[in-house]
């Protein structure tokens, strides 16, 4: 039974070897910050001169929401749009999925341009978008100058639009941003997600960005120029997690996603486990099915030099095979142990110390971000605080859930949102107005 023990320190090595890069992304990120905050307080009369050019070169933008059944959340979200405090043009575009409530008649209301689409084999987010551009490029022939993608639960910070524009007048094309939660102190799933979020934001994407990497889409809240849908010729990601696809596709060819921290949207969370398991499943499926597809690439861009295709490669595949590779090993070494007489507590105890590892890293990584972010988390403190505890144990959830995987195609199911409250409203135009002032 010592043979396990040696199984699970090899793949706590490769595991080391494949993601201790991502830990030099914190120092990265909060030095980083640090000086963008003293150039901030020396630099004098920028935020008018960064005004005066945004106004001097003002696109007309498109916004694009795939929603089944969000009747509930999808007002919230248009609302948020007509009040950016963008001076430019906004048209926003809404495909109502499948839908069977008032999804396309709360689009209208709100002065958003609706669509609707029927399809009982072309199930997905991707086919949503494809259609949805198509038929803007039939009715809108004159086009837009970019495209913004959000989730019918999302809501925009009111500068979101104009300090998007700004990073695309930086000369960038494809442009994710900060991610924020509105239902983190519902419960230990919600804050999980939240939490995750955040440190994708400030330690992945923000340190990315920063050492002229490249960022990733996570979802929702990104944009991509005119150009850049030209350059792909339409929307050819029908995979489920198309989000995913769309990264590897830019990262394959070179291309690099910006990440604008000034640009704050705020996001719903699941808070049923049966949801999360559901969604997550979906997308550590869509992982495997990216991999399958652009795996060569990826592969054929970092032997080449690409950082970048290193880092995405890593961020959606080995951890599933290591994990998938433990368990059996640990499943089948508990089995001979126990048929054979043989002491299993050697496994027991080998497996229990990688759990106990990921488990602490984990904490560690989770109270630094809340540490640094706890601003932008609207929760109470003890939320706050007790989520960095349940954290680790959110995310070892992923273990059966990427295993599960690696066998069962989830598809594509569609999650409850809840409306908007009121108050929640209140404490974001709060936390808006606070961050502007800091």
């Amino acid at each position: 039974m010592e043979t396990i023990r040696i199984i699970n320190f090899i793949i706590t090595a490769i595991f080391a070897v494949c993601y201790s890069y991502q830990f030099l992304y914190v120092p990265i990120s909060l030095v980083m910050q640090r000086r963008e905050r003293k150039a901030k307080k020396l630099q004098k009369n920028t935020d008018t001169a960064d005004e005066s050019l945004c106004e001097k070169n003002l696109k007309h933008y498109a916004v694009l929401i795939c929603a089944r059944n969000e009747a509930n959340v999808i007002g919230d979200l248009i609302d948020s749009i007509n009040n950016q405090t963008y001076p430019g043009h906004v048209t926003t575009f809404v495909m109502a999925d499948n839908c069977t409530d008032n999804t396309y008649d709360i689009a209208v209301e709100h002065n958003a341009v609706a669509y609707t689409r029927e399809s009982k084999t072309l199930i997905g987010k991707g086919y949503a978008m494809e259609a949805l551009l198509n038929e803007i490029k039939r009715d809108y022939p004159e086009g837009f100058d970019g495209f913004f993608v959000f989730d019918a639960d999302n809501i925009l910070a009111p500068d979101y639009i104009t300090e998007m524009h700004k990073c695309h007048l930086e000369g960038n094309d494809v442009i994710t941003s900060y991610r924020d939660t509105k239902n983190y102190g519902d419960n230990w799933i919600s804050s999980g997600y939240g939490l995750w979020f955040l440190r994708e934001s400030m330690y992945l994407n923000y340190a990315r960005y920063k050492v002229n990497s490249s960022a990733a889409i996570s979802g929702t809240g990104f944009f991509f120029a005119n150009s850049v849908l030209k350059d792909i010729g339409g929307w050819p990601f029908h995979l489920l997690t198309e989000d995913i696809e769309f990264t590897i596709n830019r990262v394959c060819k070179g291309r690099k996603i910006a990440f604008c921290r000034s640009a704050v949207f705020y996001d719903e969370q699941p808070t049923s486990l049966k949801q999360s398991i559901t969604q997550r499943m979906r997308w550590a499926r869509g992982y495997i099915q990216v991999f399958q597809k652009y795996g060569k690439d990826l592969i054929y861009e970092t032997v080449h030099g690409s950082f970048a295709a290193f880092d995405m490669a890593m961020n959606i595949m080995p951890a599933f095979f290591l994990t998938a590779i433990s368990i059996i090993c640990n499943l089948l070494y508990g089995i001979i142990g126990a048929v054979t007489g043989n002491n299993i507590m050697i496994a027991v105890w080998s497996m229990f110390e990688t759990v106990f590892n990921a488990c602490a890293m984990l904490f560690v990584l989770g109270c630094i971000t809340t540490i640094t972010e706890w601003k932008n988390i609207h929760a109470s403190a003890a939320r706050k605080i007790f989520s960095t505890i349940t954290f680790p144990l959110f995310m070892l959830t992923y273990i059966p859930i990427a295993f599960t995987a690696l066998f069962v195609n989830p598809g594509w199911k569609p999650i409850h949102h809840k409306a908007t409250t009121s108050s929640l409203k209140a404490e974001i135009s709060q936390s808006e107005s606070t961050r502007k002032i800091s």
